[in-house]
């Protein structure tokens, strides 16, 4: 499926700041480029460099004054489609090296504290049939309001509160599939459904590929329902929103404005 993705974004450096930038579709063999075009101001310094998972990269700028990024790219998503609910759970032993950081607790998912919870809620339940219960679960009872959360926002915040955007239901995700001993991690991304549209965020988690005798493969989860894995355009993945913020300052900057339009095309 084609997509058009036009994003923007602009913020105000009042002295030489160092900027980390991730707001590229990844290239990635379930996403073909049909054209693609970045422009950022100018600065002092502008490097490339792999993003996690080498799923995408980052770009350092050292900023200063007014900084404006344009972004535009048509790209075909042909991702495997596959039915999450039948799926096995990998037993610990079994999983590969680079999936276990995604067990551990990180910034804003603190999967120890919910165990207790999925236990109670979900404990009949394994593999593929909990992650869908968990997934049920978190769009039955969150509201989405836009505002309601901030960047210190965990998802013990977002349980509590039963409301965020799509960041925070994607963290209540990711944790409470840790929480159950499957690997999950966070996807920044873009998706045309997005209401008001801007950059998206998913739940990815690790089961069996039945494709693969004892493999794994990563499925895309997305509770907020605004996007499905085959419309689904992946910019990075982490063990948070924080690995994958498009923006990362480190320094005072003061953010300015931002557009974000994704729309599909047809391939003619």
């Amino acid at each position: 499926m084609p997509f058009k993705i036009n994003a923007s974004f602009a913020f105000e450096a009042k002295q030489p700041t160092d900027v980390l930038l991730q707001f590229e579709a990844a290239a990635i063999p379930e996403q073909r480029f049909l054209s693609t075009d970045t422009w950022l101001t100018k600065s002092e310094q502008f490097a490339r460099v792999p993003a996690q998972e080498n799923i995408g990269e980052r770009i350092w700028v050292r900023a200063e004054g007014h900084f404006k990024v344009d972004y535009t790219c048509e790209i075909e998503v042909d991702r495997m489609l596959t039915e999450i609910e039948p799926l096995r759970q990998m037993d610990a032993h079994d999983l590969p090296g680079e999936t276990v950081q995604y067990l551990f607790d990180s910034r804003y998912c603190q999967g120890d504290r919910f165990q207790s919870f999925v236990d109670a809620e979900f404990g009949d339940l394994v593999g593929g049939k909990r992650i869908m219960a968990m997934h049920d679960w978190v769009a039955d009872h969150f509201s989405y309001v836009p505002g309601a959360s901030g960047p210190q926002t965990t998802a013990l915040d977002s349980f509590v509160e039963r409301r965020g955007i799509c960041r925070d239901y994607a963290h209540v995700m990711v944790t409470l599939a840790r929480a159950s001993g499957i690997p999950a991690r966070f996807v920044s991304c873009f998706a045309p459904g997005v209401n008001p549209p801007d950059f998206h965020a998913v739940a990815e988690v690790f089961l069996e590929d039945t494709t693969t005798p004892g493999g794994g493969a990563w499925y895309l989860v997305d509770a907020t329902g605004m996007a499905t894995p085959s419309d689904i355009v992946k910019i990075g993945v982490g063990r948070d929103a924080a690995d994958v913020s498009f923006m990362t300052s480190f320094g005072l900057t003061d953010f300015l404005e931002k557009t974000i339009s994704v729309e599909e095309t047809n391939k003619e």
